[in-house]
C-alpha cells in the first residue's frame, strides 16, 4: 500500500513523531549514520585498496572525493529501508536541522536512490505534534552547500588523523591518534599543565578588620580589609606574575612581620570615614541556553560530564520535552517569548514581568543552523513538575525551564557601596581600609535563577553584603585588627565546562563536537580526571611536542579556528570545497600543506620527544615516557648517568613531579626496578617492580625491539617481596602460564595465575587451586582429578560495604562503596559504577561517586549481548560521490 515515507535518525525519535503524523505516513529510523569512510582495510573497497591513496579512502588526486562504504551491520537495514522506499510514493528525509543532520539526509539520498518519487526534506527543531504536522506541510530542498561544509569537515578531520597518527606510532607509541581540534584540546590541557610547572608560588599580606559603627547603626560590625599604606595600595594576588615577582613597584608589598607590626601599631587607632561611594547595582538575565552554555551549567550545578549532559538532552529532545539541543543561538521564537513571560506572570507576577519581550543576539561568531536557543518544547511550556519527568531528565528540564523563564523578567537591581576608613598608626603610617556591600531592592530574574560558576571564590549574583549607613567623616573603631598571609595560587587546570569555554571563546572547533572531543582525549589516556579537573599524562606531552615541533601549524590554536571559518564559507556556498582541501593537503604560496609536511618529516628524535628533563640541567634526573608509562632515570652511586630508573605513578599529576620527589621515588624500592640478572635461557636482563596491581617480574626488551614485542610478565606470589625475590624465583614465575599436560581428549590444561588467585584452565573450563606455589609444581594426574570433581557453583555472601557515603542526591538511595570482582565500584542498589584508576576509597567523596552513579545511569540499562551465527553479507555497498553534485535546484544530489 502507497504511503509516505519519513526516514529520522533515532527509533525513539520515530516513535514520537509517528504519533503526529498519524495514518498516511510510515516513519523509519536509519539508526544513525547509514554509512561513512572504511574504518579499516577489511572494509577498504578493493578496487581503490591499490591507490597510493587508497588507505585514506579519499582520492586526493581527483577534487578529495570520498569513497563511502555501509558498514555491516547496516547492511540488512538499508535493505528495508530500500523496501519501504519501493512501496512509498514521497520521500520525506526528516534529519536534524544541523550540517550533520543535512549530510545523514544526503547520503540515505544518494544510497537508496529513490525512483519516480518526490523527495523532501523536511526540518523542525522541537519534536510537538503542531512543529512536526508545520514541517511535513513546508518541506525544502535539500541543502547542498550544509552536505559540502560537512563533508569537507570530514575529509579534512580524516587527511589529518590518518596522515599525522601514524607519525605518533612511530615516534611515540602504537595506538595514538591525532585529530585536528582533538589535538590542540590536548595542546591546551598540557599548556595549563605547563603554566603550572612554571609557577612559583608568592607570598603578601595585609590587614584584616571587623569595625564598629556605633550603636546608632542596627548593622554595628562590619568587615573591612587594608588597602594602603602612606598613599600605596597594598599588594595583592593579581599583583604578582607567575614567578612570584612584583608586576610593578607601585605597590607595598608587606610581609609578615611588617604586617604583624602594623597591627600592633593600630591597636588603639580611631579610625573617620573618608569616603562613601554608592552606585546603582543592575544585573541583567542570562541568555537561554545553547549547547556550550548549557554544558558549563550542567557541569557546575549537576556535577555532570559534557557527554552526559548531552545524553540526557538527546532524550528530552526526542520524547519532545526540549528543543533541538545542538544549537549556537540564543534566540527564542515568538511563541517561546509569550509562553516563557505567561510563566512569569503566573509563577512570579506582573512586577517581574518586563513592558517588552526581551531578545538575545548570538555572541558565537556564524552560528550555524538550529535557529532557536535549548529551551522547553512547544507554544506553552509545561513546569517541571507537570512533565512526569524523573530523575536526572528531570534535573535537566529543570534547569533548561528555569533558565528560559528567568530570561523573560525583569533586570535585579539594587546598590553597591564602597567605603574608605582610615586612620594614623602609632609607627607613624597613614593607613586606609577599604568595606565593599551590595544590597539588592529587587531581584528580578534572580528570584527564578542564579548562574553558577567555576571560580569557588567568585561571588555568586544574588549575594548581599549590608553595610552600615555611614557618611563621610563619621567616627568608627576597631573591635579587632589582624595581619593575614595569603599565597598566590598557580592556574586553576581545566575542568570540563571551563575547557569547553576555552575552546569557545578562541572560536576552535564546533561547540556540537566538544562532548566528543573531551571524551576522546580522556579515552585515549592523554587526559584524565583528578576530582573534576583535567590532568594531562606525561604521554600528552611527548605527543604535544611532536605536533609543535614538527607539525607547529596544525596545532596552532589561530589555525584551528581560522578552519572553521573556511568551513563556515564552505556552508554559505562562498567557498569551494576541493579548493580549500586543496590548499590544507598540498599547501600554497602562502602555507605549506599536510602532505609536505609528512613526506619531508626528515629525523625525529623519538628518545628526545619522550625525554623531559626534572629540576635543573646539572640534576642529571630525566623524565621518560616509555612502552609501559612514564619512568625516571638519573645517576646511580657509581656515577652512571642513567644508572638508576624508577617508575612514575599513573596519577602524579605532572607540575608535581618536583625534583625532590623524584628522590624520593629513587629512594623509595617500590618506585624503582631492581636487576635481578640476566635470563639463563633468552639473555634478556629481569628486573623486579610495583605495578598498578602489586609487585612483578619482567624482562627488559632491547631498544630495538620491534613495537610489536612484548616482555613476559608475572606477578609475585603472596609469599615474595620485593626486598627478597631471586633470580630463580623470577624465572619460575616468567615460565607461568605452565602447560601441565593434556587429557584424554588431547585438551590442553595450563596452570594459571590471575587477579582472583591461582587456577587451572582447560579449553572453557577454569577450577581454582589452593596454593600459588602448586602452579609450578602440580602434576598432570593431580590436574586430571581436581577435573574429576564436580564444579563449585554458587556465590558468597556478599560483602560488608567499604565505606558508606550518604544518599545519592538524583535517586535519594544510600551510596556505598564496595569490592568486586573487578575491583571496587559505588552502588545506590540499582545502578553500580566502578571507580576510576584515578579514584581512592579514602579520598572518595559522596559528589564523585553522585558523577560515577549519574554517568552509569545516563547509559541506560546494560544491553544483551548478540546472538551469534548471524550471516554476513559478503558483498560490499560502496559509494563514489560526483564530482558535479549541485544542482539548480538542489532538490536531491546524484552519485555517478
Amino acid at each position: 500500500m502507497a504511503h509516505k515515507l519519513v526516514i529520522v535518525e533515532s527509533p525513539a525519535k520515530a516513535r514520537k513523531i509517528a504519533e503526529y503524523l498519524g495514518t498516511g505516513y510510515v516513519v523509519e529510523s536509519s539508526i544513525g549514520h547509514i554509512r561513512d569512510l572504511p574504518n579499516n582495510a577489511a572494509d577498504t573497497p578493493s578496487k581503490i585498496k591499490d591507490k597510493p591513496w587508497g588507505r585514506l579512502a579519499v582520492d586526493v588526486e581527483n577534487d578529495f572525493e570520498p569513497y563511502y562504504v555501509v558498514p555491516r551491520d547496516k547492511k540488512s537495514h538499508i535493505t528495508k529501508l530500500r523496501g519501504l522506499v519501493k512501496d512509498a510514493d514521497e520521500l520525506y528525509l526528516a534529519t536534524d536541522e544541523d550540517r550533520e543532520g543535512e549530510a545523514i539526509a544526503w547520503h540515505l539520498l544518494d544510497e537508496l536512490k529513490p525512483k519516480n518519487i518526490p523527495v523532501k526534506r523536511m526540518v523542525f527543531h522541537e519534536i510537538t505534534k503542531p512543529a512536526i504536522q508545520a514541517a511535513a506541510e513546508n518541506p525544502r530542498d535539500l541543502d547542498m552547500d550544509l552536505v559540502e561544509a560537512q563533508e569537507a569537515r570530514r575529509i579534512l578531520d580524516r587527511l589529518y588523523g590518518y596522515e599525522v597518527s601514524p607519525v605518533l606510532w612511530k615516534k611515540v607509541m602504537s595506538g595514538l591518534s591525532a585529530g585536528r581540534v582533538q589535538s590542540v584540546a590536548t595542546r591546551l590541557v598540557v599548556d595549563r599543565e605547563r603554566d603550572r610547572m612554571k609557577f612559583r608560588i608568592a607570598s603578601y599580606w595585609d590587614l584584616e578588620g571587623t569595625f564598629d559603627a556605633g550603636a546608632k547603626h542596627d548593622q554595628r560590625m562590619f568587615p573591612a580589609r587594608l588597602h594602603s599604606v602612606d598613599g600605596g595600595r597594598v599588594a595583592r594576588g593579581s599583583d604578582f606574575d607567575t614567578l612570584g615577582q612584583l608586576k610593578s613597584d607601585k605597590v607595598v608589598h608587606l610581609d609578615r612581620a611588617r604586617a604583624e607590626a602594623l597591627a600592633d601599631a593600630l591597636r588603639d587607632t580611631t579610625y573617620a570615614v573618608r569616603s562613601v561611594e554608592s552606585k546603582p547595582y543592575r544585573r541583567s538575565p542570562y541568555a537561554p541556553f545553547r549547547t556550550t552554555t548549557l554544558q558549563q551549567e550542567a557541569s557546575r550545578k549537576l556535577g555532570w560530564s559534557a557527554s552526559i549532559t548531552m545524553s540526557v538532552a538527546q532524550r528530552l529532545y526526542e520524547n519532545g520535552f526540549i528543543t533541538y539541543m545542538r544549537t549556537d543561538s540564543t534566540t527564542l521564537s515568538g511563541g517561546a517569548v509569550q509562553a516563557a513571560r505567561s510563566q512569569v506572570r503566573e509563577l512570579y507576577g506582573t512586577e517581574y514581568l518586563p513592558e517588552s519581550p526581551r531578545t538575545y543576539a548570538s555572541k558565537v561568531k556564524n552560528a550555524q543552523e538550529a535557529h532557536e536557543a535549548i529551551r522547553p518544547a512547544g507554544d506553552s511550556f509545561q513546569t517541571p513538575a507537570q512533565t512526569g519527568l524523573t530523575g536526572d531528565q528531570f534535573r535537566l528540564y529543570e534547569l533548561i525551564w528555569m533558565r528560559t523563564v528567568a530570561s523573560q523578567m525583569k533586570d535585579a537591581v539594587g546598590q553597591s557601596v564602597s567605603i574608605r576608613l582610615g586612620g594614623h598608626a602609632a609607627s607613624g603610617e597613614d593607613v586606609v581600609f577599604s568595606a565593599s556591600g551590595r544590597v539588592i531592592t529587587f531581584h528580578g530574574f534572580l528570584k527564578a535563577y542564579v548562574e553558577g560558576t567555576d571560580d569557588v571564590s567568585a561571588t555568586r549574583d544574588d549575594a548581599e553584603t549590608r553595610l552600615p549607613k555611614l557618611e563621610e567623616g563619621d567616627a568608627v573603631s576597631a573591635a579587632s585588627v589582624s595581619a593575614s598571609g595569603h599565597e598566590t595560587k598557580p592556574p586553576s587546570r581545566y575542568t570540563e565546562a571551563t575547557l569547553i569555554k576555552e575552546l569557545e571563546d578562541r572560536e576552535i572547533g564546533r561547540p556540537s563536537t566538544y562532548a566528543s572531543i573531551i571524551g576522546t582525549i580522556l579515552n585515549r589516556g592523554y587526559v584524565y580526571k583528578k576530582g573534576t579537573a583535567l590532568v594531562p599524562a606525561w604521554l600528552a606531552f611527548s605527543v604535544t611536542r611532536l605536533l609543535e615541533e614538527h607539525f607547529e601549524r596544525l596545532v596552532s590554536y589561530e589555525f584551528t579556528a581560522g578552519m572553521e571559518d573556511v568551513l563556515d564559507e564552505i556552508a554559505s556556498g562562498r567557498a569551494d570545497r576541493a579548493t580549500e582541501l586543496g590548499e590544507f593537503y598540498y599547501g600554497s604560496e602562502r602555507v605549506k600543506g599536510l602532505h609536505p609536511l609528512v613526506t619531508g618529516l626528515g629525523e625525529i628524535d623519538a628518545k628526545e620527544m619522550a625525554t623531559f628533563p626534572v629540576g635543573d640541567a646539572d640534576s642529571g634526573i630525566v623524565l621518560r615516557v616509555g612502552r609501559y608509562g612514564p619512568y625516571l632515570e638519573g645517576p646511580d652511586d657509581d656515577g652512571n648517568p642513567a644508572g638508576k630508573r624508577a617508575n612514575v605513578p599513573e596519577d602524579l599529576p605532572p607540575d608535581e613531579l618536583t625534583l625532590a620527589k623524584a628522590r624520593e621515588l629513587f629512594a623509595n624500592p617500590a618506585g624503582e626496578e631492581i636487576d635481578l640478572g640476566t635470563h639463563p635461557d633468552t639473555g634478556l636482563r629481569v628486573v623486579a617492580k610495583n605495578g598498578r596491581f602489586g609487585p612483578f617480574v619482567t624482562e627488559t626488551l632491547p631498544e630495538d625491539a620491534p613495537k610489536s614485542a612484548k616482555p613476559r610478565t608475572g606477578s609475585l606470589f603472596k609469599s615474595m617481596t620485593l626486598e627478597t625475590i631471586t633470580l630463580d624465583d623470577a624465572v619460575k614465575l616468567l615460565s607461568l602460564p605452565r602447560v601441565v599436560g593434556t587429557d584424554a581428549e588431547g585438551v590442553e590444561i595450563t596452570a594459571q595465575n590471575g587477579r582472583y588467585g591461582p587456577y587451572l584452565k582447560k579449553g572453557t573450563d577454569s577450577r581454582s587451586i589452593d596454593s600459588e606455589e602448586k602452579l609450578l609444581t602440580i602434576t598432570l594426574d593431580e590436574a586430571l582429578a581436581i577435573y574429576a570433581q564436580p564444579k563449585q557453583r554458587g556465590r558468597a555472601a556478599a560483602s560488608a560495604p567499604l565505606k558508606e557515603l550518604g544518599n545519592d542526591p538524583v535517586s535519594g538511595a544510600p551510596v556505598v562503596v564496595k569490592a568486586g570482582r573487578f575491583g571496587e565500584y559505588v552502588t545506590d542498589g540499582e545502578y553500580n559504577a566502578t571507580l576510576r584508576k584515578d579514584d581512592s576509597v579514602e579520598e572518595l567523596t559522596l559528589d564523585r561517586a553522585a558523577e560515577l552513579l549519574a554517568e552509569r545511569r545516563a547509559k541506560g540499562p546494560a544491553k544483551k549481548a548478540a546472538k551469534r551465527g548471524a550471516k554476513k553479507s559478503a558483498k560490499k555497498t560502496t559509494a563514489k560521490k560526483s564530482a558535479t553534485r549541485k544542482s539548480t535546484k538542489k532538490a536531491s544530489a546524484k552519485k555517478s
